[in-house]
């Protein structure tokens, strides 16, 4: 350990309050020499140890910590513990049949992201410092897995996302160690999937919104469904397994929706689930125009915004889209939406709605509020830890 960073008198506050980020501006000085990617001292203006972490002057978060504890070595020990501990928790709190297993900041390892689909991981890099670190963290979690019975059988790498640019590192995609079919078949909450972890979006497949799939089904029961950015069919399926009797998925992805229409014939309801290739934005005034209602509108679009700066259009696009979804809801029938965008605060989504339900001539009686699963926990004071806010609603016309 060679450098020490010393903080801004008064800055640190995200840090000392529980997250794991130094900003660039946040730093008076450096002591001593590092290379980016390398572990540092960090301490407060006064010369109180804060902990250690990993820096990246390429980056605008300049450290993400590690540890507490300015004395803890960063080596397998400690790796191990974080993977283990991790582990142990998702075996507490969820199906790990698929699950996120490291969730970066919240299972205290920045910037790393490891999905199991089956026997299969699939890993996101986005950090330098951990970056470094990766390949001893998934043979370690595969060791941690092995004593639990659990052999993988293969390892695909997604750090494939434009946000590595912005760490200096290029995006990468491909095996770690041998190749494999990356077709792999998943079960959740009795459905099936097959995910696509070479060419899916993300990591292959949307494991946040588990639960929140098993939440709609109670009310697709004889029900006439739309469900709108269907990706691979996800909550289409699971509506037609809970009784649909007819379910209309839409997405703007040809491959995504190819890949639904193999999942409806894998769980044997293709007779009752249509998919379309289309913009829901286009679609969606088609329908009202042409008088269609359902009993139940699905809205799970992808992140309209993932800066500050694109938070005002992102809220007319989700303004938009959840007015013409209330529309379409037959009187007494229910919304299922939702935000994935962490710079969308619950406070600004619920704004949103209730402009858009203003506009529709609409009211909203909220049956349930939602988050993420729970393996992607959301660590408070870690704000970028918590982005998925997931509502139910029944929509009725106005007295």
């Amino acid at each position: 350990m060679c450098a020490v960073i010393t903080l801004k008198k008064g800055a640190g506050r995200t840090v000392k309050a529980g997250g794991l980020w130094i900003y660039d501006n946040e730093i008076a000085s450096v002591t001593g020499s590092f290379v980016n990617g390398g572990l540092v001292s960090v301490q407060d203006f006064d010369g109180y140890p804060l902990g250690k972490g990993f820096i990246n002057e390429q980056s605008k978060i300049r450290i993400r910590m590690m540890t507490r504890d300015a004395k803890q070595a960063i080596d397998d020990a400690f790796l191990r513990k974080r993977v283990q501990n991790a582990w142990d928790y998702r075996k507490k709190t969820v199906d790990t049949q698929s699950c996120r297993i490291i969730f970066g900041e919240a299972d205290f390892l920045p910037g790393i992201v490891i999905d199991k689909f089956s026997d299969v991981l699939v890993v996101e890099s986005l950090a330098l410092g951990i970056d470094r670190m990766k390949e001893r963290i998934v043979q370690l979690l595969k060791q941690v897995l092995a004593q639990d019975g659990i052999q993988i059988r293969g390892v695909y790498e997604r750090s494939d996302a434009k946000v590595r640019e912005q760490e200096g590192m290029e995006r990468r995609k491909g095996f770690l160690g041998a190749a494999f079919d990356t077709n792999v078949l998943i079960l959740e909450n009795g459905v099936k999937y097959m995910v696509d972890v070479q060419n899916g979006q993300k990591t292959g497949f949307f494991l946040d919104q588990k639960y929140n799939r098993l939440a709609v089904r109670k009310l697709c029961r004889h029900a006439d469904v739309l469900d709108c950015f269907t990706h691979t069919g996800s909550f289409a399926l699971n509506a037609a397994l809970a009784g649909a009797a007819q379910v209309l998925g839409v997405d703007a992805s040809e491959t995504g929706i190819a890949q639904a229409r193999i999942n409806a014939e894998l769980n044997g309801c293709k007779d009752r689930v249509q998919f379309l290739c289309r913009d829901v934005f286009a679609l969606l005034p088609e329908l009202e125009q042409a008088h269609r209602q359902f009993d139940v509108v699905i809205l799970d679009p992808p992140a309209f915004t993932k800066s500050r700066n694109s938070v005002k259009n992102a809220v007319k696009g989700y303004r938009e889209i959840n007015l013409r979804g209330m529309k379409l809801v037959k009187n007494g029938g229910f919304l299922a939406t939702c935000s994935c965008s962490h710079f969308m605060t619950s406070e600004l989504f619920a704004k949103t709605l209730q402009q858009a339900a203003n506009q529709a001539h609409k009211r909203l009686r909220q049956v349930e509020f939602r988050t993420q699963a729970p393996d992607h926990p959301i660590l408070w004071a870690s704000d970028s830890s918590y982005y998925l806010k997931f509502y139910i609603f029944q929509v009725c016309e106005e007295p």
